[in-house]
């Protein structure tokens, strides 16, 4: 299909325009390629190690959780000058699409983490501004921190960094892909009984004890990969392409 056609599709169906990010995020269309795609790869980050898989692959685009500007302009040298390069001598065309990817209802990391930890899913939260990325809800059946735990390793298939700082019982569950430790405290406010997120800062152990919160650190990378695999999974199907996931994982 066209590029151009699938482009606008992404747009519209993950509320690209308008929708608040980090500076330099850039989400849309990052570095042209081919006019026309067959072959799609997905991965959590535009490494030069990704590009250079998806490439040999025989992937036209390649979708992307974090992409290549973070911070503003800044020149086209060392590793990101490899990146640009690796894509551009492979024919490779290169989407990134970062917050409006963490809260989307249905590819979105958030919501799909949340649904395969058994959550009932009940509202967002966590918002950046003024749009959340985070997804809450309920566990189906009785739930302490042992078995929220044993879950979470489960679905992410590594050990996580637990916080013991709630009680015994777990009725309402937060998540927050990625770097989500800044939401501690309104996942408290609001009466949540845990938090499930990818990282954070030294003192959230401390936030999280004394906010009465237990927290479960998963990973940024283990935490984000849900999004990119839903959305090249739904883009195969809706427009007859295939799809293959680039997994680069980093162990933070």
């Amino acid at each position: 299909m066209k590029l151009e056609s699938l482009l606008q599709y992404m747009g519209e169906y993950l509320a690209v325009e308008g929708h608040p990010d980090y500076p330099g995020a850039l989400n849309g269309l990052q570095v042209g390629g081919p006019d026309r795609v067959q072959n799609l790869a997905v991965a959590v980050d535009a490494s030069e190690a990704s590009i250079l898989e998806a490439a040999e692959k025989g992937a036209d685009l390649l979708i992307v959780h974090h992409g290549l500007f973070w911070g503003g302009l800044r020149p086209l040298t060392g590793p990101l000058l490899s990146r640009v390069r690796a894509l551009i001598e492979n024919g490779l065309a290169l989407y990134s699409c970062h917050l409006p990817l963490d809260g989307h209802p249905e590819v979105g990391n958030s919501a799909l983490l949340g649904r395969a930890l058994g959550l009932e899913l009940e509202g967002q939260f966590a918002a950046f501004q003024g749009v959340p990325v985070g997804w809450h809800g309920r566990p189906d059946g009785a739930l302490d921190l042992s078995g929220l735990v044993s879950q979470a390793e489960r679905v992410l298939g590594s050990a996580v960094h637990t916080i013991p700082g709630g009680g015994t019982r777990i009725d309402r569950v937060g998540v927050v892909t990625g770097g989500g430790a800044s939401f501690i405290e309104e996942a408290a406010s609001m009466g949540l009984d845990a938090l499930v997120t990818g990282e954070g800062p030294h003192h959230a152990h401390f936030d999280a004890m004394e906010l009465g919160i237990h927290v479960i650190f998963g990973g940024h990378y283990a935490t984000e990969t849900f999004g990119v695999r839903a959305l090249g999974a739904h883009l195969a199907e809706r427009f007859d392409l295939s799809c293959t996931f680039v997994d680069q994982p980093t162990g933070l």
